[in-house]
C-alpha cells in the first residue's frame, strides 16, 4: 500500500464523498421526475470533487500543523532539531509550511522513534559515566587512604615513644617517607593523565628509532627482570625502525608495559617485544607468559585504578595508572593501543605507531 500523504488522503475522501453525493442528488431527482443529462452529473461531481479535495486537505494540514507540530517541538526543545532538519523535510517551524507530500504519521513515528533511541543512548551513557565517576572515587579514596593510614601509624608510634628506640625510628621514617612517595607518584600520575586528556601537555614528537629506544629501556630494566627470573628477548634480525613519536612518553609506554610483564609474567618465563611493518605504521608487541587476564576484564584494563587481581596487585606495588597512562599517550600519538589474553598462556599488549617518512 503507497503512503499515505495529506494530498493522498484528501483526494480518496473528496472523491467517495463527491461519488455519493451525486449519487443522492440523482436519486432525489429522479423520485421527483426531473432528468439531467451525464454532463451535468459529471460537472457536479467536478465541483463537488474539487471543493471537498481543497476543503479536506486544507481541514488535515491545519489539523496535523497543530498537533504534530508540538512533538516536533518537543523533540526540537531536547536539542535534536538539527539532526532532524538533516533526515527530512518535515518542518514545523513558523515560517515553513506543512509538507504535503509526505507520509507524515509514518515519518513522525520514525522520527520519534529515533528521538526516543538518542535518548535512550544518552541515558546508557550517562549512567556508565556515573558508575565510573563512583568507582573512580571510590578507587582514588582507597589508594590514597592506604598509604596516608600508614604515614599516621608510624608517626604515631614514633609520638609514644618509638622516636627514642634507635631499633625503630629510623625505620619508621624510612617506611613513612615510602609511603608519602606513593602518594606523590598517585598524584603526579593523575596529574599527567588529565594534562593528556586535556591537550596541555605537548607532544614533542621527532623521528626516532623505536628498536633502539626499546634496547635501551630493556638494559635499563634488566635487573629487575633478572630479580623476578624472568628474561626479555627482543625480535632477532630488526635493524633500526624510525618512527614519529615522543621519545620521552613512547618510553615511559614502554617501560610502564615491561614493568607489568615483569610483575606478572610467570618466574623463568620470557618476554618477547616484537615489530610489525603495517604498511603506515608501526606495530610493537610485549607479549608475557603469565597467568593471562579473563576476557570479561579486557574492556576496562586500561581505566583508571582498575585491577584484576586487587590484592596481589597492590602486592607489586604501583599507582594503579599505568596502563591508562599507556593508552592516553597513545591516543595523544592519534594511534591506538590493544590488548589480548588467554588464561593460563599470557598477555599481549600492543600498540602502533606512525612510520616515519624516507630513511
Amino acid at each position: 500500500m503507497k503512503e499515505l500523504t495529506p494530498k493522498g488522503i484528501a483526494i480518496r475522501v473528496a472523491f467517495l464523498l463527491s461519488f455519493l453525493v451525486v449519487i443522492v442528488l440523482g436519486m432525489v431527482l429522479i423520485s421527483n421526475q426531473l432528468f439531467l443529462s451525464i454532463y451535468y452529473y459529471f460537472l457536479f461531481f467536478v465541483i463537488t470533487l474539487a471543493i471537498s479535495y481543497f476543503g479536506f486537505l486544507l481541514a488535515l494540514e491545519k489539523f496535523i500543523y497543530k498537533k504534530i507540530k508540538l512533538i516536533y517541538r518537543t523533540i526540537h526543545n531536547q536539542k535534536l532539531k538539527k539532526e532532524i532538519s538533516n533526515t527530512n523535510k518535515l518542518f514545523f517551524s513558523e515560517d515553513i509550511a506543512l509538507n504535503k507530500d509526505k507520509d507524515i504519521i509514518n515519518q513522525v513515528q520514525q522520527d520519534v522513534l529515533d528521538w526516543v533511541k538518542t535518548n535512550q543512548q544518552e541515558i546508557s551513557r550517562l549512567k556508565g559515566l556515573e558508575t565510573y565517576r563512583r568507582e573512580f572515587v571510590g578507587n582514588v579514596s582507597h589508594e590514597l587512604k592506604t598509604p596516608i593510614f600508614s604515614i599516621q601509624g608510624y608517626i604515631l608510634t614514633l609520638l609514644e615513644g618509638g622516636l627514642d628506640d634507635p631499633t625503630i625510628n629510623k625505620d619508621y621514617l624510612i617506611k613513612a617517607n615510602n609511603s608519602v612517595e606513593r602518594m606523590i607518584a598517585i598524584i603526579e600520575d593523575l596529574d599527567e593523565i588529565t594534562k593528556l586528556e586535556s591537550g596541555r601537555l605537548a607532544m614533542k614528537i621527532e623521528k626516532i628509532d623505536i628498536v633502539q629506544l626499546v634496547k635501551d629501556v630493556v638494559d635499563s630494566l634488566e635487573d629487575r627482570a633478572k630479580t623476578a627470573h624472568v628474561s626479555i628477548k627482543i625480535q632477532k634480525e630488526v635493524k633500526s625502525i624510525w618512527v614519529m613519536a615522543d621519545y620521552g612518553k613512547i618510553c615511559q609506554v614502554i617501560v610502564n608495559l615491561i614493568v607489568n610483564a615483569i610483575k606478572y609474567g610467570k618466574e623463568e618465563g620470557e618476554i618477547q617485544i616484537k615489530f610489525f611493518d603495517m604498511h603506515d605504521t608501526i606495530l610493537i608487541e610485549v607479549a608475557d607468559e603469565g597467568e593471562g587476564i579473563e576476557a570479561h576484564h579486557l574492556p576496562r584494563l586500561f581505566e583508571r585504578f582498575y585491577r584484576t587481581d586487587k590484592g596481589r596487585a597492590r602486592q607489586n606495588g604501583g599507582s594503579g595508572l599505568g596502563l591508562s597512562i599507556v593508552k592516553h599517550i597513545i591516543e595523544a600519538h592519534q594511534q591506538t593501543v590493544n590488548v589480548r589474553s588467554s588464561t593460563g598462556v599470557g598477555s599481549t599488549f600492543s600498540f602502533t605507531l606512525e612510520k616515519a617518512k624516507g630513511k
